[in-house]
């Protein structure tokens, strides 16, 4: 259903005919680790994520997985030559 409470217009599973379902009634703004990510709008009421109602457990243990302003660093292993295989080959 389409968002009544904070991010007016927008589509949000939490909504109902009775209202907003979530947890406290309505959804939270961004935290600081939030700023600059391309999944954070600005409504009247504030600035809010589109991905997240509560975007303080999402960054509550460790990065969010849907911040698209993280990078994560992957660490390419390196795979190890035997020496005496190496040899033998041509």
């Amino acid at each position: 259903m389409i968002c009544t409470t904070v991010r007016e217009g927008q589509e949000c599973v939490f909504m109902t005919a009775q209202g907003c379902s979530y947890n406290e009634g309505s959804c939270f703004p961004i935290v600081d680790e939030c700023k600059g990510c391309q999944r954070s709008a600005e409504f009247p009421t504030g600035v809010y994520c589109t991905a997240a109602p509560d975007p303080a457990l999402k960054w509550k243990n460790g990065t969010c997985n849907m911040a698209t302003h993280v990078k994560t660093a992957t660490e390419t292993k390196k795979q190890k030559l035997n020496p005496i295989k190496a040899s033998k080959r041509r």
